[in-house]
């Protein structure tokens, strides 16, 4: 058989039963039904006892010869029309209470149909019975099934000892007991969907919610890492033009290049904060097709410390740099933390220190750890200490966040001697190194 036969070739989607447009208007159908019973629950009780009084009452009343009907001419009375009525209201009447009381509506048909087989009576709608144990089994409490199955079990069979000899006994008690097998088994069938659409129902809603909660998370997150970035790259560069922009004004009239000087420092610094924030809304942003989109450098790490530095002392501070190990090796998200923690703990020695003061650096690398130390004299002798912010400020924050990302730390406090000192310690253990939690 080639591949190309049709006996071989997958099945189309429209030749899936589901796919069919009469399945398709009859699970419409049945959607809107389910929608109208919601709203009005009564209205399809009551449709089904139309139904079965005018499918198998009706039919009992309007046949004059009920005495040869089906053969059964010696086996079952007939009953006058007032007591047939009365015998088929009390079958059919319950359903109304089928959904919401199912046992009491099975009890009180099945005491009908007692009755009606101690008085030898058979009627058609005697299927108000099978009905009534579909809908116990549906809605009622499973504990009282088996009992209610003996129940039908038992009435059907006083009916098959009244059948007339033409009938074999055991054929007759087959076809009754499957009967009463058929509504149970329907019965759990439509409980079991309905149990299953339910646990679906319910999975896709709390889904749902944990995926927007993930992505209530990640846009926290995002937040958050954008606020750093925007606090680091905003919050250095603006000290350092409002420094060098200070110390311009002050020497414009001593010492005019001086001035000039901090102009053009205060330019470059400008224009490699507008670089670096584009460069990072440029990665939120989607990437543009277009040959005129920009290009995204990568982000600064450990090289870019000197330039750091050199802007810093162009604001007046001097800053000592000192290496250990190879900071170059390290990876690009450990040297941009760097980076970071360096730029936040110069950019608040000269917002708090002034721009006399002195900064020691020093970032060493070793074997599994890089220490970061910065320590500053504090206020020159000609100046005076700005005076504190008195809000919370997320410089700190930040540079713990950036240290706890590598299982680090950051400790901040004044120094033995005098000024102020930041040291941070990050640990580049590899995770499936360190070994699982206890």
């Amino acid at each position: 058989m080639s591949p190309d036969d049709p006996a071989r070739a997958p099945l189309a989607e429209t030749d899936l039963p589901w796919s069919h447009p009469v399945a398709g208007g009859l699970s419409r159908f049945g959607r809107r039904v389910k929608q109208g019973d919601r709203r009005h629950p009564w209205v399809l009780d009551t449709a089904l006892i139309v139904l079965v009084v005018l499918m198998f009452c009706l039919p009992d009343l309007l046949d004059d010869d009920h005495g040869r009907r089906r053969g059964f001419d010696n086996s079952f009375i007939h009953l006058p029309w007032p007591a047939t009525v009365a015998l088929q209201a009390g079958l059919v009447l319950p359903l109304l209470w089928r959904r919401r009381r199912p046992t009491l509506a099975f009890a009180l048909i099945a005491a009908v149909f007692f009755v009606q087989a101690a008085l030898g009576v058979w009627l058609r709608a005697d299927v108000a019975l099978l009905i009534s144990l579909y809908s116990l089994v549906l809605h009622g409490q499973l504990r009282r099934v088996p009992a209610a199955c003996a129940v039908a079990l038992a009435a059907l069979g006083l009916f098959t000892l009244r059948l007339p000899s033409q009938v074999p006994f055991l054929d007759a008690l087959f076809v009754l007991f499957s009967t009463v097998t058929a509504a149970v088994a329907l019965g759990f069938v439509v409980r079991i969907r309905r149990a299953q659409l339910a646990v679906l129902r319910d999975r896709a809603a709390r889904l749902e919610v944990e995926r927007d909660q993930r992505s209530r998370l990640a846009a926290a997150a995002e937040r958050t890492r954008v606020a750093r970035e925007m606090h680091d790259i905003i919050g250095h560069n603006l000290s350092v033009i409002i420094t060098l922009a200070d110390g311009g004004a002050y020497a414009t009239d001593l010492a005019p290049e001086r001035g000039k000087q901090a102009l053009l420092l205060i330019g470059d610094t400008g224009r490699q904060a507008l670089g670096e924030l584009r460069r990072m809304l440029g990665v939120l942003r989607v990437q543009s097709p277009t040959p005129h989109a920009p290009e995204l450098s990568p982000q600064p790490g450990v090289a870019d410390l000197d330039a750091l530095c050199a802007r810093i002392r162009a604001a007046g501070p001097q800053v000592v740099y000192r290496t250990g190990g190879d900071p170059a090796a390290l990876d690009r998200g450990v040297q941009l933390a760097v980076y970071r923690i360096v730029q936040e703990a110069l950019t608040n020695a000269l917002k708090h220190a002034g721009h006399d003061t002195r900064v020691e650096l020093t970032v060493v690398v070793e074997d599994t750890r890089v220490l970061i130390d910065c320590h500053d004299t504090g206020p020159g002798t000609a100046g005076t200490r700005p005076a504190p912010s008195h809000d919370e400020g997320h410089g700190l924050a930040g540079m713990r966040e950036r240290a706890a990302l590598y299982h680090g730390t950051v400790t901040t406090g004044p120094a033995p001697g005098g000024g102020w000192t930041v040291r941070a310690v990050l640990d580049l253990t590899p995770l499936d190194a360190i070994g699982p939690a206890v």
